[in-house]
C-alpha cells in the first residue's frame, strides 16, 4: 500500500513566524527556530482548515507594513 493511501495519524500544530506566515508542524518534533506554536493542534486537515480561515493576506508582514507606509505618502 502506498503512503498516499495510508491515513496520516500524525498530530500537527499550527505555527507562525515573525512575518505572520503560517505552517503546520508535527507535535512530536521541536518547533524550529523563528517559528512559534499557537497552541492549536489536530489532524493535518484541521490545522490547514484553521490556517485557511485566519491567513487571509498571504503577503509577509514586512511587505504589508511597507505598503501601508507607501500609501501614507
Amino acid at each position: 500500500m502506498a503512503y498516499d493511501n495510508e491515513e496520516d495519524k500524525t498530530v500537527y500544530e499550527v505555527v507562525v513566524n515573525d512575518e505572520e506566515q503560517y505552517s503546520i508542524w508535527p507535535t512530536y518534533k521541536e518547533v524550529p527556530g523563528g517559528w512559534k506554536a499557537l497552541n492549536i493542534s489536530g489532524s493535518k486537515k484541521e490545522c490547514l482548515d484553521y490556517i485557511e480561515e485566519v491567513w487571509t493576506d498571504m503577503r509577509p508582514l514586512s511587505l504589508r507594513n511597507y505598503m501601508k507606509q507607501a500609501d501614507m505618502h
